[in-house]
């Protein structure tokens, strides 16, 4: 099947290479000269683990191109994959002004039937703006080239995306043209050939699905977080709440991990989108304002635990930084909890030294020439003439350090560890004084 992807970002990159994984002859499209350069001598513009060996695999095979050229892209593919960002507005509202330019474009264009899907994170409402958009376009052209506009939200993780796009535990088609439903179908069997895994239903219930399956998880994230802030006043340790409450199949397991907020292109977005759609609906979300709130206040915690040892004046103080991506596996800082540390830090006159295994191009892209920070080659590069050790994120390597090491560099042995890694009783053996979030130190 011939497919276009417009957008080679996480969603749009992963789309186009896992299709063409499945012998798809799929075109992205992209209105970055600089990005497709990448792409076409063989790099990647994104950190996704497993996403370059895809990729060169199957340019190789001739079946994963890239282009600028827009009359290209929408010639080429019976189904149009609209993949571009969809920034917040000022007001917390999803910006469609990327969605909707690719949308005229493709009704500018064509000649033939096109399944045209929204891939995007777009509000509900989206797919009867894209349908109009492209409708105009056709007019205006006299002709009678027929489209049907689908939703099909994507459930990538970043850090596993690949794996998420290839083993699908669901996936989301809304739509009410049935010639799109068979298309879409076919493309999506590859994918679920040992069980029915494919959801169909109405367009704006499908783009409500993936608001409302983040706004879910953020929810969770948020209600632990607050549960582990009153854990530490109460001597509780949330790791073991976790385990208790995580052991009933009517909660789970996952998302109920403590730690210093959420962040990311996802959660903060699509909470703040959720909430302004609603309330132009006249309907107020008070949980998940609750949440947005939670999360908005989890991302200081690790300076009140610094303040509280160090002072609120932190001038002459300097602290290493594990972790500056917002999760690991990825490089993504946007909305991520070290921005948030390193800006506080900053202000209260400390300087840092900071070690990520690899955002810290991504660091110095948003931080520039900040002189109060620097990197180091290695996590333990980072510890030198520190104070403290900040832990941000949770990276694999961070998992079994060398604690005597660590208590013999810093300049007093302080952990304060934002995503409970450690043990605090196996830590504090080593002679370190350390603190994780919610493990029953009271504050």
């Amino acid at each position: 099947m011939k497919v276009s992807v417009v957008g080679t970002g996480y969603v749009g990159l992963v789309t186009g290479a896992c299709l063409a994984e499945m012998g798809n002859d799929v075109l992205c499209l992209d209105v970055d000269p600089n990005k497709i350069r990448i792409l076409e001598e063989g790099g990647i513009p994104i950190h996704e683990p497993g996403l370059d060996l895809v990729v060169a695999r199957n340019v190789k095979a001739g079946r994963l191109h890239f282009t600028t050229d827009i009359e290209r892209a929408v010639a080429h593919g019976t189904i149009q994959f609209i993949a571009v960002g969809t920034p917040p507005d000022e007001d917390g509202s999803a910006d469609l002004q990327y969605v909707l330019a690719a949308a005229r474009n493709i009704g500018r264009l064509m000649t033939d039937y096109k399944v045209i899907v929204d891939k995007s994170t777009v509000p509900v409402g989206t797919a009867d703006k894209v349908r109009a958009a492209v409708a105009d376009e056709i007019a205006k052209r006299d002709t009678d080239a027929k489209f049907a506009v689908v939703s099909n939200p994507e459930f990538l993780k970043e850090g596993a995306a690949v794996d998420d796009f290839m083993r699908p535990d669901r996936i989301v088609v809304g739509a009410d043209d049935e010639q799109a439903i068979l298309l879409m179908r076919a493309l999506y069997a590859p994918f679920q050939r040992n069980h029915e895994r494919l959801v169909v239903m109405d367009v704006r219930s499908a783009e409500l699905t993936k608001y409302a399956a983040n706004a879910m998880l953020a929810t969770r994230i948020s209600f632990m977080n607050e549960l582990a802030l009153l854990a530490e006043k109460m001597g509780a340790d949330i790791e073991q709440v976790r385990l208790g409450i995580g052991s009933d199949p009517r909660i789970g397991t996952h998302f109920l991990y403590a730690g210093c907020g959420y962040g990311g292109s996802c959660f903060p977005k699509d909470v703040k989108a959720l909430i302004k759609t609603a309330s132009d609906e006249g309907q107020d979300l008070k949980v998940l304002k609750a949440v947005e709130a939670a999360n908005d206040h989890q991302k200081h915690v690790l300076i009140e635990k610094v303040t509280r040892r160090f002072g609120e004046n932190l001038a002459g103080k300097h602290f290493a930084v594990w972790g500056l991506a917002f999760k690991p596996n990825t490089d993504d800082m946007r909305e991520a909890t070290s921005r948030v540390v390193l800006a506080e830090l900053f202000q209260r006159g400390a300087t840092v030294t900071a070690y990520d295994p690899v955002a810290m191009a991504e660091a110095q892209r948003i931080f520039g020439d900040e002189p109060r920070l620097t990197y180091a080659e290695n996590p333990m590069g980072a510890l030198d003439g520190a104070d403290a050790l900040l832990i941000v994120t949770e990276w694999k390597e961070f998992r079994s350090p060398d604690f005597d090491r660590i208590k013999a560099t810093l300049k007093s042995p302080v952990v304060l560890d934002g995503r409970n890694l450690y043990e605090p009783g196996l830590v504090q053996q080593f002679g370190l004084d350390y603190e994780g979030i919610g493990r029953g130190l009271k504050g």
